[in-house]
């Protein structure tokens, strides 16, 4: 079977984009099979096909990972894989051209980005409040050590600038827009 290799990176704020960008490689014939690493995409060579895929980030679906999978696999959703918190869900479009969504109203995407941002961005605020603030204040005054003190700031930077659009995605689900 023919497999192919894609480098693609997604935020993860922008699941949406990735099941776009999968949904599209299985419309062109390549099917999903996993990811890795840090974006890497494995298709396999398959018949073009209009496939919905679906990611949920659900930390209790997967400590009761049985029921969770029979859950979906009940509506007619092929699991394929845990990344970093996410299941990947896949499913054909019904003959109506009707591309059903895990989903189905925005009170249950809320509740979705509330799970990423209790799982994911939480324990990155942590951090941020117990490691890279101080390090950053110390650096500044310490004049030997500036190599760390941009280091420090160029991480904090990119800190506030992924907090401050999660929340703003976060705000836009919130008040019912996408």
């Amino acid at each position: 079977m023919e497999v192919k290799k894609q480098f693609k990176w997604f935020t993860i704020f922008e699941y949406e984009k990735e099941q776009d960008y999968l949904r599209e490689m299985h419309k062109s014939g390549w099917k999903f099979v996993k990811v890795t690493g840090l974006g890497m995409y494995y298709f396999e060579k398959c018949l073009p096909q209009d496939v919905v895929y679906q990611l949920d980030y659900n930390k209790d679906g997967r400590a009761h990972k049985d029921e969770y999978l029979k859950m979906f696999d009940d509506c007619g959703w092929e699991y394929i894989q845990d990344y970093f918190g996410y299941s990947y869900f896949r499913k054909v479009v019904s003959d109506d051209g009707i591309a059903e969504e895990i989903f189905c109203d925005d009170e249950s995407r809320l509740q979705m980005m509330q799970r990423v941002l209790k799982g994911r961005m939480l324990p990155l605020l942590i951090i941020f409040f117990l490691v890279l603030l101080p390090q950053f204040f110390i650096s500044l005054f310490d004049t030997h050590n500036y190599f760390i003190a941009a280091f420090a700031g160029g991480v904090l930077t990119m800190y506030i600038i992924i907090s401050a659009i999660f929340f703003v995605k976060y705000s836009q689900y919130k008040s019912g827009g996408k």
